[in-house]
């Protein structure tokens, strides 16, 4: 964490898919919403927020909140301008979304911060900054896509131990939001749960929830795009399980919908994954055979995510993958 603080261990285990559910959410309702900048977000509709949960963000790092880490903790040069993600030097650090690098430097140039940062312009006056890096990997004015891995997590700069200080801009890049509440509106629950995607997404997760539709026979063209065709199969499959049929894959539907997989099995379920692995650098052919390669991507995954490393994908790995 930035500054001084109580550093605690993170340790997860596998759950069963019936029991995947919003696990931080306890961490979120304690989280501080300090102000450090405007917020476009407060003024923002329920029916407004609910459209920008797109598939186009996603979860920057995996691990756990540390206290005093949140927006808004007192500091001694201000109040904390982001949110702490706690793991171990290495985890990896994903582009939350498609941007541009425009920064890689101490800090990321921003007045105040320290240690290795990174800045992504994602248009329209949206940026995020990854900061305390240990290792880049990508360059300078680099496109990226979301989910792409773009750095480790590290101890560089003023702090007490390794971890990921994520912020978000809005309007202008020094002009912060609370992170939590930023992404939180976009489907992204930056304490670990699984991601929230509505009818009219599209990307790399649109197409995961299609595979693992085909792989119960609903024959939908696998396009990425959340049109009305796979809003109907979304409620069909709803209703098949007694769930609200709105339409909506989040965090009440997402632990049915997934197939707990490891190596020998094929299928749509298995393109799913290896479409999921692909968004976050796995580079993987969608062939839908459960072989080596795949088996050494999860594993891959599992391990720079801190997860327990058995080959197995099930519901904290696809809560990952899909966050």
């Amino acid at each position: 964490m930035c500054g001084s603080c109580n550093v605690e261990m993170f340790h997860q285990e596998e759950e069963p898919p019936s029991s995947a559910t919003l696990t931080r959410r306890g961490l979120l309702a304690t989280v501080g919403l300090g102000v450090v900048g405007a917020s476009v977000l407060g003024a923002t509709s329920t029916a407004h927020a609910a459209t920008l949960k797109n598939a186009h963000w996603c979860n920057p790092a995996l691990g756990y909140f540390p206290t005093g880490g949140y927006y808004g903790a007192p500091r001694s040069g201000g109040p904390h301008a982001g949110q702490d993600i706690t793991n171990s030097t290495g985890t990896a650090i994903y582009a939350a979304a498609g941007g541009t690098v425009i920064r890689r430097q101490w800090g990321g140039g921003l007045s105040g911060r320290s240690g290795y940062g990174i800045v992504i312009s994602h248009g329209s006056g949206y940026y995020t900054y990854y900061g305390h890096l240990s290792v880049y990997r990508v360059s300078l004015n680099q496109t990226v896509s979301v989910g792409q891995r773009i750095a480790d997590m590290g101890a560089t700069g003023n702090v007490t131990g390794p971890h990921l200080h994520f912020e978000t801009h809005y309007s202008y890049l020094g002009n912060t939001t609370n992170p939590v509440t930023f992404m939180s509106a976009r489907g992204v629950d930056l304490g670990g749960g699984w991601s929230t995607v509505d009818p009219g997404a599209s990307g790399a997760t649109v197409k995961v929830i299609q595979h693992l539709l085909n792989q119960r026979g609903y024959g939908l063209y696998v396009d990425g795009s959340y049109g009305s065709v796979t809003t109907d199969a979304v409620k069909r499959f709803q209703s098949s399980k007694g769930l609200y049929a709105d339409g909506q894959v989040g965090p009440k539907t997402w632990p049915y919908l997934i197939y707990t997989l490891r190596q020998g099995h094929s299928g749509h379920h298995v393109r799913g994954l290896q479409v999921a692995l692909n968004k976050h650098s796995a580079g993987l052919v969608v062939d839908g055979g459960f072989g080596s390669a795949t088996d050494r991507a999860v594993r891959s995954y599992q391990s720079v995510n801190r997860l327990y490393v058995d080959g197995v994908t099930g519901a904290i790995t696809w809560r990952a993958l899909v966050g």
